[in-house]
């Protein structure tokens, strides 16, 4: 199948906005990717044609409107091939599903004297909350390392695992350095112990296929906003046999069976997990994305940004006084640098003049930056609509940059 990379541009109308008097260059794909015409009718449809609280009703609009939730939970299902349709969690986001995991799991499972290990290449996400519930029981973090080029030390790791680990929170793909992480690898060397492992998928999903039954992750949070569809809309997939035991994060309805003063029992799963009003809107957004990355194949679109991905390395080594930070031979689109010694921000804000919008700071990975003794980066990230010719715009603005701090 050829990649028709003019018709998947015209799906995107942002795209053909002005910024300053020059076309968007957006490369902040990590950040939040853009939203298609499909995703955007579909979120207008609900609104226009359905809209109506999930679940409770029993008129007409309210079983339509719970039937397209419904569905877009099995959407999910299948993309990421998921076992049960009862696994899948909707939240608000990923930072939402590995909170929903560090309270109740940690409330089930966590005790004084434990362990719970991440890795230093961690979005702080996937660090503060671990680090509140080794405060709330009195456990203790651990750290995998990473070296020069970005590739996590799993040697290390392996002396790291111990009888006090109690769960691995990795991420996927990280979102500064770019690199694959060998999650397959680090779940395996985990369940060696009967340790669960959470992947951090929020950087993943768009870029690379996921199979949740293959990598047997027993946690797995991703954010729609980053793949193509609604803010405010997120997965959190659980292993069956953990959900079930572990208590509610939240409280209120939809997650109960029964309330008394006296007692209340909880909902069956995934339920008991998806407390109040559910965001039933961005839930059929985000299927609609899946939907549309499906069209176009997860394997084609890697092959168009692994190709991004080289050119963009190859085009930015070029200049020698800009040095690029996360090397991995495993990596995605994203590529993090700084330019000879022009503050990151002030490279990014003239990038911004020049039309090319990029991501600057230290992307919610302070522990990155303090290994490589730096305060942040300039990151330019990249998805399935952005074209060779958006690098070269990169390339010369980057030039013209030098040209005017020399």
């Amino acid at each position: 199948m050829s990649y028709d990379i003019n018709k998947i541009r015209q799906e995107f109308p942002i795209l053909n906005r002005k910024v300053y008097g020059k076309p968007l260059v957006y490369f902040d794909n990590g950040a939040t990717t853009q939203k298609p015409n499909s995703v955007i009718s579909s979120i207008n449809k609900v609104y226009k044609d359905i809209n109506s609280n999930i679940h409770r009703g029993v008129h007409f609009l309210s079983a339509q409107s719970t039937d397209a939730y419904e569905n877009a939970r099995r959407v999910v299902k299948e993309f990421i091939n998921a076992e049960h349709i009862h696994e899948i969690v909707f939240t608000s986001g990923t930072t939402a599903s590995i909170n929903l995991v560090a309270f109740s799991f940690g409330e089930k499972y966590i005790s004084e004297g434990d362990e719970i290990i991440v890795s230093s290449m961690e979005h702080h996400s996937n660090i503060v909350p671990w680090q509140m519930l080794c405060e709330r029981k009195n456990a203790k973090l651990k750290v995998i390392p990473f070296n020069e080029k970005g590739d996590l030390l799993i040697e290390e790791f392996k002396i790291l695992l111990s009888e006090k680990t109690k769960l691995v929170a990795i991420n996927h793909v990280s979102n500064t350095l770019g690199t694959i992480n060998p999650v397959k690898e680090i779940i395996n060397l985990a369940h060696k112990k009967n340790i669960p492992v959470l992947i951090d998928g929020a950087q993943a999903v768009q870029h690379i296929t996921v199979n949740i039954q293959e990598l047997d992750a027993d946690f797995y949070a991703f954010s729609g906003h980053k793949i193509y569809g609604p803010t405010g809309i997120g997965v959190l997939y659980g292993k069956e046999k953990y959900l079930n035991t572990m208590p509610p994060y939240m409280g209120g309805g939809d997650m109960i069976k029964t309330v008394s003063f006296e007692k209340t029992t909880y909902n069956d799963l995934p339920f008991k997990f998806e407390a109040g009003t559910a965001n039933y809107t961005g839930a059929i957004g985000l299927a609609e994305a899946l939907n549309f990355v499906s069209s176009i194949g997860i394997s084609n679109i890697r092959a168009h940004e692994k190709a991004l991905l080289d050119y963009g390395t190859m085009k930015l080594s070029e200049i020698e006084s800009l040095i690029i930070y996360g090397n991995s031979n495993n990596k995605t689109g994203a590529i993090s640098f700084l330019l000879d010694n022009i503050h990151h921000s002030d490279v990014g804000m003239i990038l911004d003049k020049m039309g090319v919008a990029v991501r600057t700071g230290n992307h919610c990975t302070q522990p990155v930056m303090d290994k490589f003794n730096i305060t942040g980066t300039v990151r330019a990230s990249f998805a399935m609509y952005n074209t060779k010719q958006e690098i070269d715009i990169l390339f010369e603005s980057l030039n013209k940059i030098l040209e005017m701090f020399s």
